[in-house]
């Protein structure tokens, strides 16, 4: 079980997990960095629609490699789960579980996104099922939620395919595209 514990810990936990198309999703790494930048280049018209955006510094590996740090310091005080999809040393997704928050409420937010050539292949509907079996095996969770953009179809196929229900809609719920936009929220409980 993962509460609070140290990153060398977080990696013996969280092992490499095998993924359709010989992907596989894993920890990120702190050596991450520049293969980080690489996947949101190579996606940045493809995932602007659907991200806040982004200076062109975020584009960068200098970036990356604060933003790891800061995520692996994250996850090894229990808040969060980084996690990248691969394709070999190839970064090609990303899914992230964070505010991850204990108590009453055992939840945690989950995000993720494919890279465009592994769109529609099946793989973000395996990546967040592989997500689900963390969160309720390893870090005892309750709850998953996520949101879409109400126009995100795909994305919401991927959450109803691994068991999310809808809940709701949040207006303004993300500033997303430069703009504030409306979400539908879903929910995935663990215990059931």
């Amino acid at each position: 079980m993962i509460r609070g514990i140290g990153a060398v810990t977080i990696d013996r936990v969280v092992r490499p997990i095998q993924l359709p198309h010989d992907l596989e999703l894993r920890l990120v790494r702190a050596d991450d960095a520049t293969r980080l930048a690489d996947a949101y280049t190579r996606n940045r018209e493809y995932l602007a629609p659907w991200e806040p955006l982004r200076p062109d510094a975020f584009f960068e590996p200098e970036w990356h490699d604060d933003e790891v740090r800061l995520q692996l310091g994250s996850a090894a005080e229990g808040r969060s789960l980084p996690l990248v999809i691969t394709d070999g040393d190839r970064i090609v997704g990303r899914l992230n579980l964070s505010n991850i928050v204990r108590g009453a409420s055992q939840s945690a937010s989950l995000g993720y996104w494919v890279d465009r050539h592994y769109a529609g292949r099946g793989v973000g509907t395996a990546a967040v099922l592989a997500a689900i079996d963390l969160a309720r095996d390893e870090l005892t969770l309750h709850r998953l939620e996520a949101g879409t953009l109400v126009h995100n179809h795909r994305s919401q196929r991927v959450l109803v395919n691994a068991g999310f229900e809808p809940i709701g809609l949040a207006p303004r719920y993300l500033r997303i595209a430069g703009q504030w936009q409306d979400h539908r929220l879903f929910q995935r409980l663990l215990d059931d």
